[in-house]
């Protein structure tokens, strides 16, 4: 029932986003040099590597690292990348990695390829077993803010909860979040 539901909602997503998603795109482009779209390298499930789209958010000449990482990371934000980040809609193009199953509406956050120390904790707990999510348990609870224990601790009390009706208040709850930015450093 979740692959379905992700399917149809990827699929109307998509199709209604349409419109907005080509404007983005757009002002990416027009903003910054380089694409308007970002592949970035993510761990999915069984920690096997996937190619994950984001509207690029970054300079191209961005090191590829957690934003965390980055000393001074808002040297290297596009001039709409903060606003984008904020309000997630860099993430909108991950429908299409809903779509072609490499990801889940609902799910941990994929790590990126070189953020091991994650990769290993969601291994040790058991979570890799799941498609990782546009959003999840862990985003409504904290988002960037979270150190890896906490946010693999939240991944695995999701793994244990999981159901259908879980996954719709996950995106339900995801909205207040994003429309405020809470829980975002950059």
């Amino acid at each position: 029932m979740k692959r379905a539901f992700d399917l149809l909602a990827a699929a109307f997503g998509l199709v209604v986003l349409a419109l907005p998603l080509a404007v983005l795109w757009l002002l990416v482009r027009m903003t910054s040099p380089g694409p308007g779209l970002y592949w970035s390298q993510r761990v999915g499930r069984a920690s096997a590597l996937f190619p994950m789209p984001k509207f690029r958010t970054m300079r191209i000449d961005t090191p590829e690292v957690a934003t965390h990482l980055l000393d001074n990371p808002d040297q290297w934000l596009t001039p709409i990348g903060g606003a984008m980040r904020k309000l997630s809609l860099d993430e909108l193009p991950q429908l299409w990695s809903v779509l072609v199953g490499h990801m889940s509406l609902v799910g941990p956050r994929p790590a990126l390829f070189n953020q091991d120390d994650l990769t290993a904790a969601r291994q040790a707990a058991g979570v890799d077993v799941l498609r990782p999510g546009v959003t999840g348990w862990a985003q409504i609870n904290g988002r960037d803010e979270l150190a890896i224990p906490d946010k693999v601790a939240l991944d695995a009390d999701y793994l244990r909860r999981r159901s259908f009706l879980f996954d719709l208040r996950i995106l339900v709850s995801t909205v207040v979040p994003v429309l405020t930015a809470r829980g975002v450093t950059r």
